[in-house]
């Protein structure tokens, strides 16, 4: 229970509390409205004390860093682990909290100051004891910290509800920037159900952003056509992969040469003088079909049939011609031996020529088989270094396929694995509810019972399991009306203090500010301020309510219940400067 708040500021008035009800009177003076909480009588502003004592952050905007606060000290008497210990903060350094009492103990000690004879600890470990020794949370260092799992200050913020917060909306939700994940993980924490399966679920749901991001971006714009789809992909790496395996086995079997382009250079002049060779053999060959027709063709002429020509003319030739044909005969015989010896001479030269390229192409050819063994079992320095360095491409390729189509399935199969995931954390939160059957039945009758006492058909809380999470839901008949909102929201608060503080979670109070009564029924206020006495008691809970005095009920409560025996001595009031809780007027 918290036992005293206190400050150096001399106007602040401090304000010492009892267990069980505390009500925090404030007058309102005529023509005063509610959104003057910064110059009024301090209502509002003492819950944000309260925040700010422990462990709120401190923009600029906070009041206690406004040139009228800052330069103060607050401070708050508080119970924490069975001991009494005092905590101080200031908005000059809000970084810091001064603390006396048994802290030696707490699990983050707190430094002793000699000079302050105080001890003094950061507003981080002043959240992490508080989060410890009152709701069970560990101690973790900066990089161990779970994601989307409870924290103190949202814990702590469903017993200290801000107005300027949003902190009055719906039951289920503390402050208008609370996301969904942290009311339930809190919800479920504080009620003792699995909080770990909500926290999984926000897990998922962001892998399903993520996914669905990268699906959007796979099916359009640069990104889409740097990933594809898994089956061209597919198909594009097993060639590559292909490609890449017939470069490494050229390169396990490469042999360096070091004449290579001496040898090849070798064997393409043999070739041209080979290619030269079997021209000019072609040249020849046609140069002796000639010759050896040309040498048919050199027959003798037959004189004789010139006579005989001569004969059947009746010519009679007289020996003296006859003697002259048989010279000219021989003459023409010597004539055509000498042009045959001369033909055989050149057939003879020719195919004298042919046999020689014959030979010499054969000897350059046998020369040019060598030359091209060896350039077939290696290669070149600077062939080899391409070959490798075009293996090193596409062994990069291959592997830059395989992960584009590691992505590319991984997008494609990730909505059903996810889908899969949704369906076993569903099952595990139904079981989870299941077999924490007596915790779910003991929050709906505790709402059951409370509600009951403010309205003659009593509500309901339900919880469920739903592919999004647990859901908690409240209904009270009329809840359209502003009224019946607070009212839900006073039942669900008092029922979470009630079974949260039985399992040993909680700070040991509950404060609510006066506007969670806007709207509703006098006889309504009466019953919530009694009940909240009754249940307070009861339980072993300090219930802290700050009230304008004119809306303080007068009657509707049960007999021998008195009211003003609950409302604390220290009253508010915006009729004057001095009259607000820090005893002076800020913007």
């Amino acid at each position: 229970m918290i036992r005293r708040f206190g400050s150096d500021l001399a106007s602040f008035k401090a304000l010492n509390l009892k267990p069980g009800l505390n009500v925090l009177l404030a007058d309102k003076s005529e023509g005063a409205n509610d959104r003057q909480s910064r110059n009024g009588a301090g209502k509002t502003s003492f819950i944000e004390l309260v925040h700010f004592l422990f462990g709120a952050d401190v923009r600029k905007e906070n009041i206690f860093r406004s040139e009228a606060l800052a330069p103060w000290t607050f401070d708050v008497t508080v119970d924490i682990a069975g001991e009494t210990v005092s905590a101080a903060r200031s908005g000059t350094k809000p970084s810091r909290i001064l603390v006396n009492g048994a802290v030696e103990s707490w699990p983050i000690a707190p430094q002793f100051d000699q000079r302050a004879g105080l001890f003094e600890l950061s507003n981080e470990n002043w959240k992490a004891n508080l989060g410890h020794l009152w709701f069970g949370l560990p101690i973790s260092a900066g990089d161990e910290v779970e994601r989307f799992q409870p924290s103190f200050r949202s814990l702590f913020s469903y017993f200290v509800r801000r107005q300027n917060g949003g902190g009055f909306q719906q039951p289920m939700q503390h402050s208008t920037m609370q996301q969904s994940w942290d009311q339930q993980v809190s919800i479920c924490y504080l009620l003792g159900l699995d909080w770990s399966i909500p926290g999984r679920f926000q897990e998922l749901r962001a892998q399903e952003k993520v996914a669905q991001e990268l699906r959007k971006a796979a099916r359009s714009g640069d990104l889409g056509r740097f990933f594809g789809k898994a089956a061209d992909l597919r198909t594009r790496l097993t060639i590559a992969e292909a490609h890449a395996k017939r470069l490494r086995s050229q390169l396990e079997t490469f042999e360096v040469v070091p004449e290579y382009k001496a040898l090849e250079q070798e064997a393409n002049e043999i070739t041209r003088e080979i290619d030269s060779l079997n021209v000019e053999n072609v040249i020849d060959g046609n140069l002796l079909q000639q010759l050896r027709a040309s040498l048919a063709d050199e027959d003798a002429p037959d004189l004789g049939d010139v006579t005989k020509l001569y004969a059947e003319a009746g010519v009679v030739l007289p020996d003296m011609v006859r003697r002259r044909f048989d010279e000219v005969e021989l003459f023409h015989r010597a004539i055509i031996e000498n042009r045959r010896a001369h033909l055989n001479a050149e057939i003879a030269s020719a195919e004298a020529r042919v046999v020689e390229r014959d030979q010499r192409i054969s000897e350059r050819d046998r020369r040019r088989r060598q030359i091209m063994g060896v350039l077939r079992s290696g290669g070149a320095l600077e062939h080899y270094v391409s070959l490798r360095e075009e293996a090193g491409r596409a062994e990069a390729e291959v592997e830059g396929l395989r992960q584009r189509l590691e992505t590319a399935e991984r997008i494609e199969s990730t909505k059903a694995e996810l889908d899969i995931k949704r369906a076993n954390l569903t099952k595990a939160l139904r079981d989870d509810i299941h077999e924490r059957s007596d915790i779910t039945r003991e929050a709906i009758l505790a709402f059951e019972s409370l509600s009951e006492s403010l309205y003659e058909k009593a509500g309901s809380l339900t919880i469920s399991e739903t592919g999004g999470g647990p859901q908690f839901e409240v209904h009270i008949d009329g809840q359209r009306s502003k009224g019946i909102t607070n009212m839900q929201i006073f039942c669900f608060d008092l029922m979470l203090t009630e079974i949260s503080l039985k399992n040993g979670r909680g700070p040991g109070f509950l404060i609510h500010d006066s506007h969670l009564f806007d709207g509703v029924d006098e006889r309504q206020i009466a019953k919530a301020l009694q009940l909240g006495a009754e249940r307070a008691e009861a339980a072993g809970f300090q219930y802290i309510v700050t009230m304008n005095s004119d809306v303080l009920p007068r009657e509707g409560f049960k007999p021998g219940f008195d009211i003003r025996a609950h409302v604390m001595d220290t009253k508010l009031t915006d009729a004057t400067d001095t009259g607000g809780l820090f005893g002076l007027r800020f913007e």
